[in-house]
C-alpha cells in the first residue's frame, strides 16, 4: 500500500513537471512568432530619432519654362513638383557687379530646389536687392521683393522642411540644433525663422568658411553650390558694413534657369 501511494505521487509529480514544461515551449513559439512579426521604426542614423517624411509638394501652379510667366510674389500655396528629376538646373543670377551661376541640387533637396525654380520662373528674384551681410556667419542674404529686407512676409506660404523633423531636434541656441546640414563657400541655403518649416523664399550666400558657425544648427536648408561668381560674392561681402546691406547697393536684375 506505501509503495502504491509513493508511485501515484511520483506519477503525479512526473506529469506536473510535463505540463510546465509543454506551458514554457507554447510560450517560447509565441514568443519567437511575435518577434518576427515585428517591423523595425526607420531612424535617423545619427540621431535615433525616426527618419524624416518624404518632401510634401504643394497645389500651387508650375510657371512656364521659357521664362514668359508674368511677374508674381504672392501665392496661396508652395508650388507642385514642377522640375524633371532626370534634368540638371542651374541658376543664373545678373547683378550690377558681377553674375553668378548655382548648380541646383535637385538630388538631395529636389523640394527646395523645386520652390526655387518655380519662384525664379515667376520672376520672383528679378529686381530684389541683397539686403543683410552677417559678418559673424559669412553669409549674404537676399530674396525679399516685397521690401527688400528680413521682415518681407514672404511668397505667401511656408516651405516644408526638407531632410529632417525640426520637431524632434533639440534645442539650441539659435532655436534647434543637430540639423543634418555642414556649409562651405559657395553654397546656397534657404534663410529660414526659428520654428518648423520656417523658410519660404528668401536665400543667402555662404560667401567664406564663417559660414560652418551655423553647423551645428544645421537646420537652413542647403540646395545649390556656385559655380562660377564666389569671388563677386566676396568682393561683395568685403566692402558691406556689419549686419547691413552691402555698399554700394547690390541689386539682382533677374535669375535665370537653365535645365538640360
Amino acid at each position: 500500500m506505501v509503495e502504491q501511494r509513493r508511485r501515484q505521487r511520483w506519477r503525479t509529480v512526473r506529469n506536473f513537471g510535463l505540463i510546465v514544461v509543454a506551458i514554457v515551449a507554447v510560450i517560447f513559439v509565441i514568443s519567437l512568432r511575435s518577434g518576427s512579426d515585428s517591423k523595425p521604426v526607420s531612424t535617423n542614423s545619427s540621431s535615433g530619432a525616426p527618419a524624416p517624411a518624404a518632401f510634401s509638394f504643394g497645389t500651387g501652379p508650375c510657371p512656364n519654362a521659357d521664362g514668359s510667366s508674368p511677374k508674381t510674389i504672392d501665392f496661396t500655396d508652395a508650388p507642385q513638383d514642377c522640375i524633371d528629376p532626370a534634368k540638371t538646373y542651374t541658376a543664373t543670377f545678373d547683378t550690377n557687379l558681377g553674375t553668378i551661376v548655382v548648380k541646383l541640387d535637385t538630388t538631395t533637396t529636389p523640394g527646395t530646389a523645386n520652390n526655387f525654380v518655380t519662384l525664379a520662373r515667376y520672376h520672383y528674384y528679378d529686381d530684389t536687392q541683397i539686403f543683410r551681410s552677417a559678418q559673424s556667419i559669412g553669409i549674404l542674404q537676399g530674396g525679399s521683393p516685397h521690401d527688400n529686407s528680413a521682415a518681407d512676409k514672404g511668397p505667401g506660404y511656408a516651405l516644408l522642411d526638407e531632410g529632417f523633423d525640426y520637431a524632434s531636434l533639440p534645442a539650441g541656441p539659435n532655436g534647434k540644433t543637430g540639423g543634418p546640414y555642414k556649409y562651405t563657400a559657395g553654397d546656397l541655403v534657404m534663410a529660414r525663422r526659428a520654428a518648423p518649416n520656417g523658410a519660404g523664399a528668401q536665400f543667402f550666400f555662404a560667401v567664406n568658411s564663417s559660414t560652418a558657425n551655423l553647423d551645428a544648427d544645421g537646420v537652413d536648408v542647403k540646395f545649390g553650390t556656385a559655380t562660377q561668381g564666389l569671388d563677386v560674392l566676396q568682393a561683395i561681402f568685403a566692402t558691406a558694413p556689419p549686419d547691413q546691406p552691402p555698399t554700394p547697393t547690390v541689386t539682382i536684375s533677374k535669375v535665370t534657369i537653365a535645365e538640360s
